[in-house]
């Protein structure tokens, strides 16, 4: 672990209690703005806000072209619990892009250091890695869908309706319904995709029924399965269909069975492959990174919209930034901070 030391920076200060951005009721003896935050999975952390400088580079091609930094406010940890305890769990921090007050790309957009919104594409081969860009990446092939604005904060999107080879399938629209703790969010910070019940249950017949002459199902109480001929297993699109997630905007999200399904090696002989969706326990549907793989995904906040397109992730990227239009490398916008890593909110 390599955790920040505001004693070892220069440029570092706490940030009090009777600051403007502090909304903490909780506050130290020693006059610190004090933070907690819990996640889904009953992990969390808790510390103290403070101030240091974030040094970014921008790069045209493979050339740096600019160096500049930036002020900024992240919480310093100074508790942790759950998973984020754990030894074979634990991470240096976590750096989010939210649409709070307090996130990175709010702080940086508010001053006109980056552009309200940003980017990612996610490897989904090897031992992952990707792009990640302050800015919108371009590509013709870009399709949006409106955000919906909740006070929880995360990226909510409506998806109206979901289909497998190509039919869509009888689910109550108020499954997906944006209302209360219902509806629809895209979050990179999540591994799988959750389905509420009702979506997961007429997901996984409905590929059942497809995949029949080729595959057998076997469940489990967590894990939907499927053997199927080794002869297919390097070639799983011949048997499993497309999933298309269909969003406002008509814009669809076509997810292929390596979007959706994992190599579990060999069973009976047989190819082994299961399904990578969860039953959701929540009335929530959260997509995450396996979904997201292999694809441009834009967070255009000005515009209050999200975008995607199949991409291969390991290719260069056009990006639009406020000063012009890039080719960039997989390096281009990812930002090196003060050698040190950070827990940002």
């Amino acid at each position: 672990m390599n955790f920040y030391d505001r004693d070892n920076s220069s440029t570092s200060s706490v940030i009090s209690c009777s600051a403007s951005i502090c909304t903490s009721d909780e506050c130290s003896e020693t006059n610190q703005c004090a933070y907690s935050l819990h996640y889904a999975d009953n992990s969390g952390t808790s510390g103290y806000f403070v101030s240091d400088l974030l040094y970014l580079d921008t790069f045209l091609r493979t050339s740096l072209i600019a160096k500049s930094s930036a002020s900024i406010i992240f919480g310093c940890s100074t508790s942790r619990f759950g998973e984020l305890g754990l030894s074979d769990r634990a991470v240096d921090g976590i750096l989010v892009f939210g649409q709070q007050k307090l996130s990175i790309i709010s702080q940086l957009s508010s001053r006109g250091i980056s552009a309200k919104s940003f980017s990612h594409c996610l490897k989904g081969e090897g031992s992952g890695g990707g792009i990640l860009v302050l800015g919108e990446i371009l590509h013709p092939s870009m399709v949006y869908s409106p955000l919906f604005h909740q006070s929880t904060g995360h990226y909510n999107v409506y998806l109206q309706s979901t289909s497998v080879h190509g039919r869509i399938l009888p689910i109550d629209p108020v499954a997906f319904a944006n209302s209360g703790d219902r509806g629809t969010i895209i979050d990179s910070g999540t591994s799988l995709v959750y389905l509420v019940a009702e979506a997961y249950e007429s997901v996984v017949n409905a590929i059942t029924v497809v995949v029949s002459p080729s595959a057998k199902p076997i469940t489990s109480a967590i894990d939907q399965c499927y053997l199927i001929s080794s002869s297919f297993s390097e070639n799983i699109a011949e048997v499993f269909p497309t999933i298309s997630l269909n969003f406002a905007g008509d814009a669809s999200m076509n997810l292929t069975p390596t979007n959706y399904l994992e190599d579990m090696g060999f069973f009976d002989g047989a190819a082994k492959w299961c399904f990578r969706f969860i039953r959701s326990d929540l009335s929530r549907t959260i997509l995450g990174d396996v979904a997201l793989k292999d694809m441009i995904i834009v967070y255009d906040l000005a515009r209050q919209r999200i975008g995607w397109a199949n991409y291969d992730c390991s290719l260069l990227v056009n990006v639009s930034i406020t000063s012009g239009t890039y080719d960039v490398t997989q390096a281009s916008t990812i930002y090196h901070m003060l050698e040190i890593i950070l827990l940002i909110l």
